[in-house]
C-alpha cells in the first residue's frame, strides 16, 4: 500500500483565541494578534480531501474534508496552526483561501500534477457507522511529508491517520517537540502492526476509537486496552468512543467525559480529527501538557466534535465562535459535575453487628 494510504474521517477567565487570528476572552472582548501569537503553533499532518457524504439529513458533493483540515481548523480556534498535506491542481483555489482566510500557515501544502484525494459515502441512522463507496488516493498516494525548514521548531504535533512510516518520518523532523500526538486506523493495525508500535514508543499521547483500541490490544476491556496501549510508550492514551463519549488514560489515573447531548446531527465526517485539534490545541494554547490539564483538554476536543457534527462539512466549524465554544465547555462541566453522595445507612447483620454497605 502506498505512504498515504486509505484514510477514516471519521478555562475560566483565560483569553481564548479565535479562528482567524485574534484573542477573545469570556465576554468577547477582542486583543490584539500578538497577544494570539504567543501561544505555541500546532504543527498537523495528513489528509486534505475533497468529500462526498450523503446522510439522512442531506448531502454534499466534493466539499472540502480530510483529517488535515478538519483538526487544523479545529485547532486553529487555540494556536496558531502548521498545515502539511498534499492537494491536487485540480483542488479549488478558494479552499486554500478560506483556510488562509482563518490564519492557518499552508507553507507545507503541496500542489502536485494529479487529483485531489477524494472519499465517498454515506451515513445511516446509526452515526457511528460510515459506509464507505469509494476512495480514491490519486495524488496522496505518493505524499511524502516534508517540513519546511520554518515547521521544524514546532513543539506540539498531531500526525494524523496517515502511514505509520509517514509519522515515523515527520517525528524525526521535529527533534524538539514537547507534545506528539498520532492517531491510527485498523487498516494499518493489521497491515504495519511493527511500524505503529515503532510510532507508539515515540509519541506522548495516542488517540484512537474503541475498536481499534481493542484490535491493537486484543481485549474487549477498555481498561485492558488503556493500560497496555500505556505499556507501549506513550504517556497519555485517548480513546474515542462516538456518541458515547471519551476516556483517557495515563499513569495512575482515568478520566472519561461523556458526548454533548444534541437533539440534531447531521454529518458526523471529521468528528475524530475534530477532537484531535481541539485537544491538542488547547494543549499548545496553555503550553501544559500536565494531567491534569489533558483533562480539560479532552473537554474542549470533545467540545469541537459537537460542534462539526451539527452540520456538514466545514459549515458549522467555520461559523463557530470562541464565545460558543466557552459555553459549551461549561455545559460539559455542568453536566458532569455532581457533589459527594450522602452517607448511606447501616446495614445490621445477622450477628447484630453494623457494618457499613
Amino acid at each position: 500500500m502506498a505512504p498515504g494510504g486509505p484514510l477514516r474521517r471519521g478555562p475560566g477567565g483565560r483569553r481564548f483565541p479565535a479562528g482567524g487570528g485574534s484573542v477573545v476572552s469570556v465576554n468577547t472582548a477582542t486583543a490584539s494578534q500578538a497577544e494570539t501569537a504567543t501561544a505555541p503553533p500546532v504543527l498537523i499532518v495528513g489528509s486534505i480531501a475533497l468529500d462526498t457524504v450523503q446522510t439522512p439529513f442531506g448531502a454534499v458533493s466534493e466539499a472540502l474534508g480530510g483529517a488535515a483540515v478538519y483538526s487544523g481548523v479545529a485547532a486553529g480556534f487555540f494556536a496558531p496552526v502548521r498545515l502539511v498535506g498534499v492537494v491536487g491542481d485540480d483542488f479549488p483555489a478558494d479552499h486554500l483561501a478560506r483556510l488562509e482566510a482563518r490564519g492557518i500557515d499552508l507553507a507545507g501544502v503541496e500542489t502536485a500534477a494529479g487529483a485531489t484525494f477524494r472519499w465517498s459515502g454515506y451515513y445511516e441512522y446509526d452515526m457511528n457507522q460510515a459506509h464507505t463507496v469509494s476512495t480514491a488516493l490519486n495524488v496522496f498516494e505518493g505524499f511524502r511529508p516534508t517540513l519546511p525548514e520554518s515547521y521544524r521548531d514546532t513543539r506540539y504535533v498531531f500526525l494524523a491517520n496517515i502511514d505509520p512510516d509517514l509519522q515515523l518520518a515527520v517525528l524525526d523532523q521535529v527533534p524538539d517537540a514537547r507534545l506528539t500526538a498520532a492517531d491510527t486506523m485498523n487498516f494499518w493495525i493489521e497491515r504495519k502492526r511493527d511500524r505503529l508500535l515503532e510510532v507508539l514508543k515515540r509519541v506522548d499521547v495516542i488517540l484512537l476509537n474503541e475498536g481499534e483500541a481493542r484490535q491493537l490490544c486484543d481485549t474487549a476491556s477498555l481498561a485492558v486496552a488503556g493500560r497496555r496501549l500505556l505499556e507501549l510508550g506513550p504517556k497519555t492514551a485517548v480513546i474515542k468512543k462516538g456518541e458515547h463519549g471519551v476516556v483517557m488514560f495515563a499513569r495512575g489515573c482515568h478520566f472519561a467525559a461523556p458526548s454533548y447531548p444534541l437533539e440534531e446531527v447531521k454529518d458526523p465526517t471529521g468528528a475524530g480529527d475534530s477532537f484531535a485539534g481541539g485537544f491538542v490545541g488547547y494543549l499548545a494554547y496553555t503550553d501544559d501538557p500536565t494531567e491534569e490539564n489533558v483533562r480539560k483538554a479532552v473537554v474542549c476536543g470533545s467540545a469541537m466534535a459537537s460542534f462539526g457534527v451539527e452540520d456538514f462539512s466545514l459549515r458549522r466549524l467555520e461559523s463557530l465562535t470562541p464565545q460558543a465554544i466557552m459555553e459549551r465547555c461549561g455545559e460539559f462541566r455542568r453536566i458532569t459535575r455532581f457533589e459527594e453522595i450522602c452517607d448511606l445507612p447501616e446495614a445490621t447483620s445477622t450477628s447484630g453487628r453494623a457494618d457499613h454497605v
